[in-house]
């Protein structure tokens, strides 16, 4: 753990923007957790704190600074994506993508408000953790999150006394309360998911639907003019929630199709999506060894910019009526020439638009997946507080910095300032950002020393100084 002089220039640079959201010591301890949060390889409170040399104070201060303050999550996100949008290459554009998608921030304990016992996919496991769903923004230029919202277990009790306010419960599945809790449970989330629009339902239980619902909902209410297309990815596919963004919000969608589903095929024939994929599949075999021209194949070849690069795929993309959703853009879509790779299946309800739209949209979900891997390295899951709404803030703060990163790679001013004191030029990823700005933080130490020995200070003495930032008395 590198000690800190100051505050880094991209902090002292960025900060004031959001000043008048905090009160004056408040606005002390934001600069400090985020530029930890940008330059501590530990990223809890703690660790934090002990980065500064100088005007070190409690951790507690910095503890309260998440748990006992007053200002809003929810201004915090419009003012950072107030500042994304100042910016030509970071605002808001008609061609980008608002991806969904939750993740697990998994723990060690269950001593977290609403933590929850879940099924993770990615170990086959189940673990203690919270479920973030998040709305993300992602173009050829940047990605950053606009909006999330943490999703709260289900609390028995509450949920059963509402559904009984609304007569949903009927007497002949009264047993199962008295015979099996497993079972009491699921038919009270099932008749939650019945009614789940009901503002008494979402009182007590909101689903990861609902929450996706609730956040593209907000994000359309303040950009009711950006006319942007949506992804997500199969967990989130269902009749209902793609007729409520074709219905109620009339945006375009690119969603991951589950292998289960059914098409409806000539003659009344029903088959899944597995067994036509399979059926593709040998379609194309058959069309190659009769030598048909490669633009005639079930499968033909797709070229995207994406990300300022080429991109390739071999895709299948037609029109077919697929049962519960009705007609549908179907992709089916593989990165190998020999289709040996997993395919990839996503329904648009764009049926005018063309195979490399369709590819680049639901090709532009996957930075919200990246978010979270890279979030996750940079301290997404590694809070420490317990408090509900502090663990809020802290994703609040993360979100932040990512955003800040991205902007920062475009923001001339602030490079040229960087760009003179380190005597070296500033590009490339938001890992070599944070790289750029621990070495900056090294530059104001070195300087700080020099200074102290110019003043007759020891070396002990100095040291002296630099200790608690390791936790050494």
């Amino acid at each position: 753990m590198m000690p800190l002089i100051d505050f880094p220039e991209i902090v002292k640079y960025y900060a004031p923007h959001f000043q008048d959201l905090f009160s004056k010591s408040e606005y002390i301890s934001f600069q400090k957790y985020i530029t930890g949060l940008i330059v501590s390889e530990n990223k809890a409170v703690d660790a934090i704190n002990r980065l500064f040399v100088v005007d070190r104070k409690n951790q507690c201060t910095l503890n309260r600074f998440l748990t006992a303050s007053n200002y809003e999550v929810s201004s915090l996100h419009e003012r950072r994506l107030k500042l994304m949008n100042q910016q030509s290459e970071t605002k808001f554009k008609a061609d980008g993508v608002l991806g969904l998608d939750d993740t697990m921030l998994t723990h060690y304990g269950k001593k977290f408000d609403q933590i929850a016992f879940l099924y993770d996919h990615a170990t086959d496991s189940h673990v203690w953790a919270h479920n973030l769903v998040n709305l993300h923004y992602s173009d050829d230029q940047v990605d950053y999150p606009t909006y999330s919202e943490l999703w709260k277990p289900l609390q028995v009790d509450l949920l059963e006394k509402v559904l009984r306010e609304l007569n949903a419960i009927k007497p002949r599945k009264e047993l199962l309360k008295e015979t099996s809790e497993k079972k009491w449970k699921q038919h009270l989330l099932y008749l939650a998911k019945k009614q789940e629009d009901q503002k008494k339902i979402q009182e007590v239980y909101r689903s990861k639907l609902v929450i996706g619902q609730d956040l593209l909902r907000h994000f359309f209410e303040e950009y009711p003019d950006l006319d942007i297309a949506i992804s997500f990815d199969k967990w989130f596919t269902c009749s209902k929630f793609c007729k409520f963004i074709d219905k109620d919000l009339q945006r375009a969608y690119v969603a991951g199709l589950k292998s289960n589903e059914k098409l409806l095929l000539k003659g009344n024939v029903k088959k899944s999506v597995s067994d036509f994929v399979q059926q593709l599949h040998e379609e194309q075999q058959t069309k190659i060894g009769q030598g048909v021209a490669k633009n005639k194949l079930p499968f033909v070849k797709c070229t995207i910019k994406y990300k300022g690069k080429k991109e390739v795929y071999y895709n299948y993309c037609k029109t077919h009526n697929i049962s519960g959703y009705g007609r549908q853009k179907l992709l089916i879509s593989h990165r190998t020439e020999d289709l040996s790779d997993t395919a990839r299946v996503f329904i648009g309800n764009r049926r005018h638009w063309r195979v490399q739209q369709m590819t680049k949209v639901g090709r532009h979900r996957w930075p919200v997946e990246e978010y979270h891997k890279e979030g996750k390295a940079e301290g997404l899951d590694q809070y420490q507080v317990r408090d509900f709404e502090a663990i809020q803030k802290h994703i609040a703060f993360i979100a932040l910095v990512y955003s800040l990163l991205q902007h920062a790679r475009y923001d001339s001013a602030l490079l040229n300032n960087l760009q003179s004191q380190l005597d070296t030029d500033i590009e490339g990823s938001l890992a070599y950002w944070r790289r750029t700005t621990q070495a900056q933080g090294l530059w104001m130490l070195v300087q700080w020393m020099d200074t102290a020995l110019k003043q007759e200070m020891s070396l002990q003495e100095i040291m002296q100084t630099l200790l608690p930032c390791f936790n050494i008395n």
